[in-house]
């Protein structure tokens, strides 16, 4: 694939988890499915996760999803997506908000793995929060589909007042302790 996309609404198809991966790579062996699932957080729910009755009971990659996924949270479809883009490793990522459902910690444990997984390839990241950004190469602050402001965040701390703003806007009680 040249091109990798995870939504911002990620969407997964009714079928195994396994198959929903796959669209990413249909010939992927079950080794670069959890490789890709451990990068995206999501090996942890996969292993857990039993779907179906009595005789019919089906564990980690062969459980199932439904339609649109919505017998799962929101958080677990975007690391699913995740990891369907990462199977399909395309030479650019572009990742919509993908990461707006993850908790903080999740967030950063998925970009650290990204940034490894990546290597080599061009990602884009469209985020609206600050922590998910703050190591980019080159960041473009947008105002009213405008860009008013490119740099680093180091160099947009700096330079820009709307990403100031924005910066200022997301600081916790715990990081002004």
């Amino acid at each position: 694939a040249v091109v990798g996309l995870v939504p911002q609404k990620p969407y997964l198809f009714s079928g195994t988890i396994a198959h929903n991966l796959r669209f990413g790579d249909p010939s992927a062996d079950e080794k670069q499915l959890w490789d890709a699932l451990e990068v995206a957080q999501g090996a942890g729910f996969v292993r857990e996760r039993t779907t179906g009755e009595d005789d019919a009971v089906a564990t980690g990659l062969e459980s199932t999803v439904s339609q649109g996924g919505t017998n799962v949270s929101g958080g677990q479809r975007q690391r699913l997506c995740i990891a369907r883009t990462l199977v399909a490793a395309p030479r650019v990522f572009v990742f919509d908000d993908s990461f707006s459902a993850l908790d903080v910690t999740t967030d950063a444990r998925v970009r650290e793995g990204l940034a490894q997984h990546t290597r080599g390839a061009t990602t884009i990241i469209v985020a609206q929060r600050i922590s998910t950004i703050t190591s980019a190469d080159q960041i473009l602050v947008l105002e009213e589909g405008r860009i008013v402001g490119r740099g680093t965040h180091e160099e947009l701390l700096e330079s820009s007042e709307t990403y100031r703003e924005i910066v200022d806007s997301q600081i916790t009680a715990e990081e002004m302790a």
